[in-house]
């Protein structure tokens, strides 16, 4: 999957979880705040597409997804990143794999 599209099915999942998007210019490399009540996900808009892909990665892993429905395609490459990143271990790596 093309990195653009990835990026925007992450948004997507992330909007389902209650989360505002926000897209500024700056020198940090981004996450999650809850402000004023609001919770949102910072994106850098200087960063390279396949960073903030990683970004994403990193919080979703944070998540409870089970209750959400996940494209294939997408949970199938959010597997890789968490593995090539070793965010999950190799077992729980296998378990997926079943």
């Amino acid at each position: 999957m093309k990195p653009d599209k990835l990026l925007a099915e992450l948004e997507e999942i992330i909007e389902k979880l209650n989360y505002r998007i926000r897209w500024e210019r700056g020198r940090f490399k981004g996450d999650s705040c809850v402000l004023e009540g609001d919770r949102i996900v910072m994106l850098n808009k200087n960063h390279p597409t396949e960073l903030n892909v990683s970004m994403l990665s990193r919080f979703l892993i944070r998540q409870d997804l089970d209750s959400l429905h996940i494209k294939p395609a997408v949970r199938k490459e959010l597997e890789v990143i968490w593995a090539k990143n070793k965010l999950i271990s190799s077992d729980e790596q296998q378990n997926l794999d079943v």
